[in-house]
């Protein structure tokens, strides 16, 4: 089977995915974009051992992307991204394409390219636009936003109409997918990496960038419209009169642009702001940590489950999420006792949790095993690439 997979912001865990088909024998094109600055990507590089019927094609629209930029990414950057994809669609020729992570917009012109080839296209639903579109704009922009949030709305709907086939992230989105009459398979994501093993929390990462004495919380991955920084800065003021104590943040982008101000208003010296790091060492800097952080804004509810929480479920280290308890990610760490969940709307409770974790290693150490055990069971690549190529043959792909 020649299969293109699609991910606008070339998550490690996407990449994975397509190699596994690749190890199966399939011929596979991983289509990114190469213009994000705001989000993490991950081994978007050809590989030593990497087959060669595996394909890495970036698409680079001459310019750097920023998410905060609404108007310009939905009139300009979206289209040309969309224009780039459907390109590598009529080159690569393949039987079927699996697109997700990215707007409604960007999927109209990879469902055209395929409408144009007669391939059958599948959507992977790994949020749902016109909700937070309904929960953000409005608020930023009054009755044009809301406008404009129906607009979103009602478009989503009917590229997800249009689809062949679908895979959702959990079983929450399904009441919400209005104009879709086919199966809906659910295929939960996955951290991208188990490693060989739990790393040392004094590793060359540590030492290097002078965390290897120090108790660390670590938040990894993007600060943007659905977190709320605030929180991070919450932590670090509860700590800085213990000075073995960091609030370390990597990352890029509107929220990290917050921070450096609250940085520099509250003179917080153990806040440390870095950007994103090589993904090889992406490891190390989780296992420097004592506790993992996450946050998302509450208007994400069940429709957004962070891709970092996954990863750092493998990391063998315990989680602190600041995250609405409905949401999927939320769940797991709960029913597994891999860690503390609060609303993201109770700054107090937040900073509580963090206290509670930081003066508890055993507590630390036996939410840090749970999450390994739940990964090693639950990460299986091969099962899940199979669970894909049934979604493939179901929607005619041969």
């Amino acid at each position: 089977m020649r299969i293109l997979v699609h991910d606008y912001a070339g998550h490690p865990f996407t990449v994975q995915l397509s190699r596994e088909f690749a190890r199966m024998g399939h011929e596979v094109m991983h289509v990114f974009s190469a213009n994000l600055t705001s989000t993490p990507q991950g081994l978007n590089e050809r590989l030593p051992d990497d087959p060669a019927h595996f394909h890495l094609r970036p698409v680079d629209i001459g310019r750097t992307i920023r998410r905060q930029s609404y108007v310009k990414i939905l009139l300009k950057d979206d289209p040309d991204h969309g224009k780039g994809v459907q390109a590598a669609i009529h080159e690569f020729q393949p039987n079927v394409v699996l697109s997700g992570n990215c707007s409604p917009t960007v999927n109209q012109f990879v469902q055209s390219a395929c409408w144009e080839l007669a391939i059958p296209s599948v959507y992977w639903v790994q949020d749902l636009y016109g909700h937070s579109a309904n929960a953000i704009l409005p608020k930023k922009f009054g009755a044009a936003g809301s406008f404009a949030a129906k607009l979103v709305d009602w478009h989503e709907q009917w590229i997800l109409g249009k689809s062949d086939g679908m895979v959702v992230i959990a079983d929450a989105f399904k009441p919400h997918i209005r104009k879709y009459s086919g199966h809906i398979e659910v295929i939960e994501n996955w951290g991208p990496s188990l490693g060989e093993g739990v790393l040392p929390r004094k590793n060359e990462w540590a030492m290097a960038n002078g965390f290897a004495e120090t108790r660390n919380l670590i938040y990894s991955g993007t600060i943007g419209m659905k977190h709320n920084p605030e929180l991070l800065v919450k932590v670090a003021e509860a700590f800085r009169d213990e000075s073995d104590v960091r609030m370390v943040v990597i990352s890029a982008g509107i929220g990290m642009d917050y921070l450096v101000k609250r940085k520099e208003e509250l003179g917080l010296e153990n806040l440390v702001l870095m950007g994103f790091q090589p993904f090889e060492v992406v490891p190390q800097i989780q296992a420097s940590a004592d506790v993992l952080v996450a946050i998302l804004e509450p208007d994400a509810g069940v429709f957004s489950v962070p891709s970092k929480v996954l990863a750092y479920l493998c990391a063998g280290r315990s989680l602190l999420l600041g995250v609405p308890l409905e949401n999927l990610s939320s769940r797991i760490v709960d029913e597994n006792g891999a860690g503390l969940v609060v609303d993201p709307t109770d700054e107090v409770g937040f900073v509580a949790a963090a206290r509670r974790l930081m003066g508890d290693p055993v507590m630390r150490d036996e939410m840090g095993v749970a999450a390994r055990g739940y990964a090693e069971r639950t990460f299986d690549v091969s099962g899940i690439a199979g669970r894909f190529l049934g979604v493939f043959r179901g929607v005619g792909a041969k």
